[in-house]
């Protein structure tokens, strides 16, 4: 197996060199250290189209029909890697528009039929000057359990407080919780991977391969009709 793996970073800010690309400059070098290669996508820097009026994600069986942006090589950057890292500023009390655009779009229309993601590595960092931190961090988690990931916790979550540049890096505990989850990250990372090596398959195995297939809600109705 080769001793290197990858993981991916997506920074959900507006700034491309903001607290948020800081922090993940820190993380690169956390992981880099544990045989960990960081491939950071600046959604900043990528044209990114929302979610239109078509309204058929709940019918279609087949990727998201907007084309001419950069989202679909993206979403395949994240399929390739090893590891997922959600990283994100709080805006208005919420999460940043960027982000939310994207996980939106890549989720809805390329991420919820194959699930792509599944048995990843998943982690989740957010930055913000002083409120709705939790808020945001717990709409990312939800995020990386949706797409079948395996969420890694070290004790308390990824949250870092700061507001202009440079001030995030330098809150100390917020970046040993960091620093915490990448390291489990990549442990974990790593144990799945041998898994997958030695016995040929994952150790989380599903048996729904497209999540817009009807078995679950046919089981569903069948089971109410037969107790009604």
């Amino acid at each position: 197996m080769n001793n290197r793996m990858r993981f991916v970073a997506v920074n959900g800010s507006e700034r491309a060199d903001g607290n948020t690309s800081e922090l993940l400059a820190h993380a690169a070098e956390v992981l880099d250290a544990r045989g960990v290669d960081l491939d950071v996508i600046n959604l900043a820097e990528y044209r990114l189209t929302g979610c239109g009026p078509c309204g058929d994600c709940n019918a279609r069986t087949e990727p998201c029909v907007l084309v001419g942006d950069d989202l679909p090589a993206l979403v395949d950057r994240m399929t390739l890697a090893d590891g997922v890292i959600l990283a994100a500023p709080v805006h208005g009390f919420g999460l940043c528009t960027t982000m939310q655009a994207f996980i939106e779009r890549a989720g809805v229309g390329y991420l919820r039929f194959q699930r792509p993601l599944t048995n990843k590595v998943g982690g989740v960092i957010v930055v913000g000057r002083r409120y709705s931190h939790t808020e945001v961090y717990h709409q990312l988690v939800d995020n990386v359990l949706l797409n079948r990931m395996v969420m890694v916790g070290a004790g308390f979550p990824a949250i870092l407080y700061g507001n202009h540049r440079g001030e995030a890096v330098r809150d100390e505990e917020g970046v040993e919780m960091m620093d915490r989850m990448l390291v489990r990250m990549a442990a974990m990372a790593r144990v799945l991977a041998e898994h997958r090596e030695f016995t040929g398959r994952d150790v989380l195995e599903v048996d729904q391969d497209n999540e817009r297939d009807d078995r679950w809600f046919a089981r569903r109705y069948d089971t109410a009709k037969a107790t009604a």
